[in-house]
Order: C-alpha cells, then structure tokens, then sequence
C-alpha cells in the first residue's frame, strides 16, 4: 500500500521539488531546441569548417554520459545544482534534437532552397523562412520524444543538490525511512508533467500535420 500520508506530510517539499523539477525542464526544452537547431543547420551548412563543428558536437556529446557532462560543469565551472543539471540536461539533449531536425531538413526537396536563394534570400534566410518551418513539422514525433526524455532525465539534478523532485524524495526517504510510497509518489509527479506533454505533442502532431 502507498502511505499517501508521507505526501501531506511533506507537502512543501514535494511541491518545490516539482516546481524546479518543472522550471528545468522548460528552460532545459527552450535551450536544447535553440542550440540543437544551430547545430543541426551547421551540419548542412554549404561550409565545411560548420559541418566539422557540428558533426564534432553531436558524436563527442551523444556518445558521453549525461552525468559526466553534469559534473563538468557542477564541479569544473563551479555551478550550482540546478544550474549546472539544467545546463547539462540542454548540452546533451541538442545533440540528439539536432540530428532529428537535420533529419527534417534533408526531407525538404534541394529545389526549395535553390528556388529561395535565387530569388535573393540568404543561406540564413532560407533556414529561417523556408526549410526549418517545414522541417519541423516533420520532425515533432521525435521532437516529442526528446522533449519527454528530457523531463525524465531532469532527475540527475537530484545527484547534484539541485532541488528537483528526485532530490527532495531522497531526503524526506531519509527522514521517513519510506522508501517505497516516496519513489511512487515521485513517479506521480512526473506523469503529471509527462502525460499533458504527450498530450501537447499528439496535438501539434495533429495540427501541424493537417496544414502542412
């Protein structure tokens, strides 16, 4: 049985961990998304020194622990907790977003880009107006995918002193000893994020697809 108890008990607890478990994420989707969309448009860049920064950057951060690059910044630049997890969590989830937005580029027919830079645009320009809009909505099944592993990951603040809801539940595991109806209630905590976010996606899935 789940002692919800332990929930009204540590009321406050439960809902800061929630609350900057919450804020992580959304700044950590907002950056991954900037950043992966400057990578993945370096990696088709018609410049080879961007194809270099860009391919370096996805290979080098995918094929490394997310907890390592946590710790590169919580104990080499000094970060705090929440900051350090939170930059983390966009430094290695660019790298995935960026490779399924270049996906989604390389879906666009090569006429497109030809047709705008003829009529004047810049490579920048074209990005921006013509490819990436199209790209993206190809790619929000996999958009929305990284954007809920992302939230699942926000837990590594926990191993930081970040003060998400992994970092509380250890605590108040700590002061119950109840380690069981903790980590539950934990887990309902996330699905509260998770499961609207899997609904907004669907939507957008949807949406998009229908005015494309």
């Amino acid at each position: 049985m789940i002692n919800f108890s332990i929930l009204i008990n540590y009321w406050d607890m439960f809902l800061e961990g929630f609350q900057n478990t919450l804020i992580a994420s959304m700044i950590a989707l907002l950056g991954s998304f900037v950043l992966g969309t400057i990578i993945a448009v370096f990696r088709i860049a018609p410049f080879r020194p961007l194809n270099w920064v860009g391919a370096a950057y996805v290979e080098f951060i995918r094929n490394i622990p997310l907890l390592l690059i946590v710790f590169v910044f919580f104990y080499g630049f000094k970060f705090g907790g929440f900051t350090a997890g939170t930059l983390g969590l966009i430094i290695y989830t660019a790298a995935f977003i960026a490779e399924a937005i270049r996906a989604g580029i390389l879906s666009i027919p090569k006429g497109q880009t030809e047709a705008a830079r003829s009529s004047g645009l810049t490579y920048i320009q074209t990005m921006r107006y013509v490819i990436l809009p199209q790209a993206i909505k190809v790619v929000i099944p996999p958009l929305g995918n990284q954007s809920l592993n992302l939230v699942k990951n926000s837990s590594i603040l926990g191993v930081v002193a970040g003060l998400d809801l992994m970092y509380y539940a250890d605590l108040v595991s700590l002061h119950t000893y109840v380690v069981f109806s903790v980590y539950i209630i934990v887990a309902l905590f996330y699905l509260a994020i998770t499961i609207p976010l899997s609904f907004l996606v669907e939507y957008l899935e949807r949406r998009l697809t229908t005015s494309y």
